[in-house]
């Protein structure tokens, strides 16, 4: 819970700096904005992006991430796009440096797994054992002999 209202947080102060500093966006917007964003990278990228690929990818997701919403979204909401385009940059990049230390926090927090697992997962497990039977066809297309 501590990590989703720090998030949050940090969403509010980059969606003010961003929105509001480009735009006449009401504290509403930047409310709703910080909200659906909040919750979203918790979801995507601190439960499912970093425990299995670490915390650089997590965070290249998160930025992607808020930087696409607040453009699409922000598209919809605002009118002038070249604002919309240095909003979303200035608040991904709040947002991304500040998911840093969020997710260093929530490595150490959430109780390890043993490194061989850890590691096996990252690395994903390439040690399948896929069969392939190779055989020749006797005949693949019986041809009626009486036909000839």
């Amino acid at each position: 819970m501590t990590i989703l209202i720090i998030k949050f947080i940090t969403a509010v102060i980059a969606f003010a700096v961003g929105l509001d500093l480009f735009f006449d966006a009401t504290i509403t917007d930047i409310l709703s904005f910080s909200l659906f964003v909040t919750i979203v990278s918790y979801i995507i990228g601190d439960k499912i992006i970093l425990p299995r690929l670490g915390n650089r990818n997590a965070v290249v997701a998160d930025f992607l991430f808020t930087y696409l919403s607040v453009w699409i979204i922000g598209s919809v909401l605002f009118d002038n796009y070249l604002q919309i385009a240095w909003g979303s940059i200035i608040s991904a990049v709040i947002i991304g440096a500040a998911e840093v230390f969020v997710h260093l926090f929530l490595q150490r927090t959430i109780p390890n797994k043993p490194e061989t697992e850890m590691h096996r997962q990252r690395e994903g497990n390439f040690n399948l054992a896929y069969g392939t039977e190779f055989s020749e066809e006797q005949n693949p297309f019986p041809l009626d002999e009486h036909k000839k």
